[in-house]
């Protein structure tokens, strides 16, 4: 298997993998590689169901091996949401500074600072096989937004033994210790062995 398709239009994502697997001689393509822009609705409750959900899309329209991922952050003070629906939570703020805030204020409020992200990726190679690789990451959220690295909910998010948000890391810092690098780590080593 010398190509692989990353089920995502996400650029960030994709920027982020592609360094993970610059170590391996594997191509990876992307939905932009291939001119889709059509995603299935992700209807999953778990992020390991909407990762299925994708890669078996990307591997039907394609006939190429396919992994896609779904990640999230699940926060404490807001009894673990907002989970499988992270993108939709952030994008239901006029900015991302203003979802950061609320989660600030409801942080602080309840004196719960927990978190974790997570990411589940989803490999199909045949028709309706998956083999799914998870990757977590636990910290806790800042009392400030933090960092002009990353995306996502990386400014308010301190891994645990870190005094710094994920979006004060440069990309190789955040690779080392990333949810997501973690699953993809998984897969890679699955797919040399």
């Amino acid at each position: 298997m010398r190509q692989l398709l990353f089920f995502s239009n996400n650029k960030n994502k994709i920027i982020e993998i592609k360094k993970i697997f610059k170590k391996f001689d594997l191509k990876l393509l992307s939905l932009n590689d291939l001119n889709i822009s059509n995603e299935p609705e992700e209807t999953g409750k778990t992020f390991e169901e909407n990762a299925k959900i994708k890669s078996d899309y990307g591997f039907l329209k394609t006939g190429i091996p396919c992994f896609a991922d779904d990640s999230g952050i699940c926060i404490e003070s807001l009894n673990w949401k907002p989970g499988v629906l992270s993108k939709r939570f952030l994008n239901n703020f006029i900015s991302n500074e203003a979802c950061f805030e609320s989660i600030i204020k409801s942080t602080k409020k309840n004196s719960k600072q927990n978190a974790y992200f997570k990411t589940s990726i989803s490999l199909t190679v045949r028709d309706n096989q998956n083999v799914i690789f998870n990757g977590k990451i636990d910290g806790k959220i800042s009392e400030q937004a933090k960092g002009r690295y990353g995306f996502g909910y990386d400014p308010v998010f301190i891994p645990k033994n870190f005094n710094k948000t994920l979006a004060e890391l440069n990309a190789e810092e955040k690779n080392e210790i990333s949810h997501r690098s973690i699953a993809v780590t998984k897969l890679i080593n699955f797919l040399i062995n």
